[in-house]
Protein backbone atom coordinates (compact mmCIF):
# COMPACT_ATOMS: atom_id res chain seq x y z
CA UNK A 1 0.00 0.00 0.00
CA UNK A 2 1.33 3.93 -0.91
CA UNK A 3 1.14 5.78 2.07
CA UNK A 4 2.78 9.04 0.72
CA UNK A 5 2.23 10.43 -2.73
CA UNK A 6 4.34 13.89 -4.49
CA UNK A 7 2.06 15.64 -6.84
CA UNK A 8 3.76 17.46 -9.72
CA UNK A 9 1.69 20.13 -11.28
CA UNK A 10 4.29 20.13 -14.64
CA UNK A 11 2.00 23.48 -15.89
CA UNK A 12 3.33 25.27 -13.06
CA UNK A 13 7.00 24.17 -12.98
CA UNK A 14 9.26 26.51 -14.76
CA UNK A 15 12.35 24.73 -14.52
CA UNK A 16 13.96 26.77 -12.21
CA UNK A 17 15.48 24.00 -10.58
CA UNK A 18 14.74 25.42 -6.49
CA UNK A 19 13.49 22.08 -5.70
CA UNK A 20 16.83 20.53 -6.58
CA UNK A 21 18.95 22.90 -5.40
CA UNK A 22 16.75 23.10 -1.89
CA UNK A 23 17.59 18.93 -2.10
CA UNK A 24 21.01 19.41 -2.30
CA UNK A 25 21.54 21.50 0.37
CA UNK A 26 19.21 20.17 2.82
CA UNK A 27 21.48 16.98 2.45
CA UNK A 28 24.57 18.00 1.78
CA UNK A 29 24.69 16.59 -1.58
CA UNK A 30 28.15 16.05 -3.72
CA UNK A 31 28.39 16.89 -7.55
CA UNK A 32 26.72 14.28 -9.59
CA UNK A 33 24.37 13.12 -7.17
CA UNK A 34 20.95 14.57 -7.26
CA UNK A 35 17.99 12.87 -5.69
CA UNK A 36 15.63 15.23 -7.53
CA UNK A 37 16.21 16.27 -10.75
CA UNK A 38 14.53 18.36 -13.28
CA UNK A 39 13.68 17.34 -16.59
CA UNK A 40 13.40 19.79 -19.56
CA UNK A 41 11.17 17.84 -22.53
CA UNK A 42 10.96 19.74 -25.69
CA UNK A 43 10.14 19.28 -29.28
CA UNK A 44 8.21 20.41 -32.34
CA UNK A 45 6.89 20.05 -35.49
CA UNK A 46 6.64 22.39 -38.75
CA UNK A 47 2.99 22.56 -40.21
CA UNK A 48 1.82 23.72 -43.26
CA UNK A 49 -0.79 26.53 -42.77
CA UNK A 50 -1.62 28.99 -45.38
CA UNK A 51 0.46 28.21 -47.89
CA UNK A 52 3.53 28.57 -45.79
CA UNK A 53 5.38 26.47 -43.15
CA UNK A 54 5.21 27.09 -39.39
CA UNK A 55 6.82 26.38 -36.44
CA UNK A 56 5.12 24.27 -33.53
CA UNK A 57 7.10 24.42 -30.96
CA UNK A 58 6.48 22.68 -27.33
CA UNK A 59 8.48 22.51 -23.84
CA UNK A 60 7.48 21.86 -20.35
CA UNK A 61 9.26 20.32 -16.85
CA UNK A 62 8.95 17.67 -15.13
CA UNK A 63 10.56 17.49 -11.43
CA UNK A 64 11.30 13.95 -10.05
CA UNK A 65 12.66 12.18 -7.60
CA UNK A 66 12.06 8.77 -5.28
CA UNK A 67 8.43 8.33 -5.68
CA UNK A 68 8.37 5.21 -2.82
CA UNK A 69 6.78 2.92 -5.32
CA UNK A 70 3.79 0.46 -4.20
CA UNK A 71 6.22 -2.11 -5.54
CA UNK A 72 10.23 -0.68 -5.66
CA UNK A 73 12.38 -3.11 -8.22
CA UNK A 74 15.40 -1.22 -6.35
CA UNK A 75 14.15 -3.45 -3.04
CA UNK A 76 13.70 -6.89 -4.86
CA UNK A 77 16.82 -6.07 -7.29
CA UNK A 78 19.34 -5.49 -3.99
CA UNK A 79 21.07 -8.31 -3.77
CA UNK A 80 22.46 -7.36 -0.24
CA UNK A 81 18.95 -6.36 1.55
CA UNK A 82 20.69 -2.77 1.75
CA UNK A 83 17.72 -1.27 0.03
CA UNK A 84 14.54 -1.67 2.23
CA UNK A 85 11.25 -0.49 3.66
CA UNK A 86 11.42 0.85 7.18
CA UNK A 87 9.24 1.11 10.04
CA UNK A 88 8.06 4.48 8.28
CA UNK A 89 7.58 2.70 5.33
CA UNK A 90 10.00 4.11 3.70
CA UNK A 91 12.12 2.93 0.81
CA UNK A 92 15.84 3.46 2.32
CA UNK A 93 19.35 2.29 2.23
CA UNK A 94 21.42 0.69 5.00
CA UNK A 95 24.99 2.08 3.65
CA UNK A 96 26.77 -0.78 6.23
CA UNK A 97 24.95 -3.29 3.64
CA UNK A 98 25.55 -1.80 0.05
CA UNK A 99 28.37 -3.27 -1.96
CA UNK A 100 27.98 -0.48 -4.66
CA UNK A 101 26.67 -3.19 -7.06
CA UNK A 102 24.16 -0.56 -8.85
CA UNK A 103 21.61 -3.12 -9.86
CA UNK A 104 18.88 -0.46 -7.90
CA UNK A 105 20.13 1.99 -10.36
CA UNK A 106 20.06 -0.32 -13.06
CA UNK A 107 16.25 -1.37 -12.38
CA UNK A 108 14.65 2.23 -11.29
CA UNK A 109 12.38 3.53 -13.66
CA UNK A 110 12.83 7.02 -12.18
CA UNK A 111 16.58 7.01 -11.75
CA UNK A 112 15.99 7.61 -8.07
CA UNK A 113 19.25 6.06 -6.95
CA UNK A 114 22.41 7.67 -7.18
CA UNK A 115 25.99 6.31 -7.02
CA UNK A 116 28.20 7.83 -4.80
CA UNK A 117 31.83 7.30 -6.13
CA UNK A 118 33.74 7.87 -3.62
CA UNK A 119 32.31 6.09 -0.97
CA UNK A 120 31.19 3.60 -3.58
CA UNK A 121 27.75 3.26 -2.38
CA UNK A 122 24.16 3.86 -3.37
CA UNK A 123 22.45 6.95 -2.09
CA UNK A 124 18.93 7.78 -2.82
CA UNK A 125 16.14 10.77 -0.97
CA UNK A 126 14.25 9.65 1.98
CA UNK A 127 11.36 11.50 1.23
CA UNK A 128 12.67 14.18 4.72
CA UNK A 129 12.38 11.10 6.51
CA UNK A 130 12.31 13.22 9.54
CA UNK A 131 10.15 15.79 8.37
CA UNK A 132 7.10 13.79 7.23
CA UNK A 133 7.15 12.18 10.57
CA UNK A 134 6.89 15.79 12.56
CA UNK A 135 3.94 16.78 9.95
CA UNK A 136 6.60 18.74 8.05
CA UNK A 137 6.55 18.49 3.82
CA UNK A 138 9.97 18.00 1.88
CA UNK A 139 12.06 20.33 1.57
CA UNK A 140 11.80 20.04 -2.13
CA UNK A 141 8.41 20.72 -1.87
CA UNK A 142 8.19 23.73 0.77
CA UNK A 143 11.09 25.94 -1.17
CA UNK A 144 8.88 25.33 -4.82
CA UNK A 145 7.71 29.02 -5.71
CA UNK A 146 5.42 27.59 -8.47
CA UNK A 147 4.00 25.51 -5.76
CA UNK A 148 4.44 23.06 -8.30
CA UNK A 149 5.09 20.08 -6.38
CA UNK A 150 3.01 19.20 -3.13
CA UNK A 151 2.99 15.94 -0.73
CA UNK A 152 0.88 14.05 1.48
CA UNK A 153 -0.69 10.29 2.41
CA UNK A 154 -1.34 8.94 -1.29
CA UNK A 155 -5.06 8.88 -0.38
CA UNK A 156 -5.40 12.64 -0.06
CA UNK A 157 -3.56 13.46 -3.18
CA UNK A 158 -5.33 11.03 -4.87
CA UNK A 159 -8.21 13.12 -4.17
CA UNK A 160 -7.33 16.59 -4.29
CA UNK A 161 -5.28 16.00 -7.90
CA UNK A 162 -6.65 13.13 -9.40
CA UNK A 163 -4.96 9.60 -10.81
CA UNK A 164 -2.87 10.73 -13.90
CA UNK A 165 1.06 9.11 -13.62
CA UNK A 166 1.83 9.17 -16.35
CA UNK A 167 3.13 11.55 -18.95
CA UNK A 168 5.78 11.09 -21.66
CA UNK A 169 9.36 10.31 -20.82
CA UNK A 170 7.81 8.72 -17.75
CA UNK A 171 6.90 4.79 -17.90
CA UNK A 172 3.90 2.87 -17.63
CA UNK A 173 2.73 3.39 -13.43
CA UNK A 174 1.76 -0.56 -13.87
CA UNK A 175 5.22 -1.27 -13.32
CA UNK A 176 6.09 -0.37 -10.11
CA UNK A 177 2.89 1.67 -8.26
CA UNK A 178 4.74 4.82 -8.13
CA UNK A 179 3.42 7.41 -4.91
CA UNK A 180 3.41 10.36 -7.86
CA UNK A 181 0.33 12.01 -9.24
CA UNK A 182 0.74 14.00 -12.30
CA UNK A 183 -1.11 17.45 -13.50
CA UNK A 184 -0.20 17.01 -16.92
CA UNK A 185 1.10 19.99 -19.24
CA UNK A 186 -1.10 20.89 -22.00
CA UNK A 187 1.75 19.90 -24.42
CA UNK A 188 2.51 16.68 -22.99
CA UNK A 189 0.08 15.25 -25.63
CA UNK A 190 2.57 15.82 -28.32
CA UNK A 191 5.73 14.21 -26.83
CA UNK A 192 6.85 11.13 -27.90
CA UNK A 193 10.23 9.52 -28.70
CA UNK A 194 10.22 10.98 -32.48
CA UNK A 195 9.17 14.27 -31.20
CA UNK A 196 10.52 15.64 -28.37
CA UNK A 197 14.24 15.69 -26.58
CA UNK A 198 14.21 15.09 -22.68
CA UNK A 199 17.34 17.04 -21.36
CA UNK A 200 18.63 16.97 -17.48
CA UNK A 201 21.24 19.63 -17.50
CA UNK A 202 23.26 19.55 -13.71
CA UNK A 203 24.16 23.37 -13.41
CA UNK A 204 23.75 23.56 -9.87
Amino acid sequence: MRLYAFHINSSACSGCKTCQAACKDKNDLKPGINWRRVYDIQGGEWISENGAFVSVPFAYNLSLSCFNCETPRCVNACPTRAMYENENGLIVIDPALCMGCRYCEWVCPYGAPQYDSELKIMTKCNLCEEYIITGKKPSCVDSCPMRALDFGPYDEIVEEYGTIARVYPLPDPALTGPGMIISPHKDSKKASPESAEVNFREDI
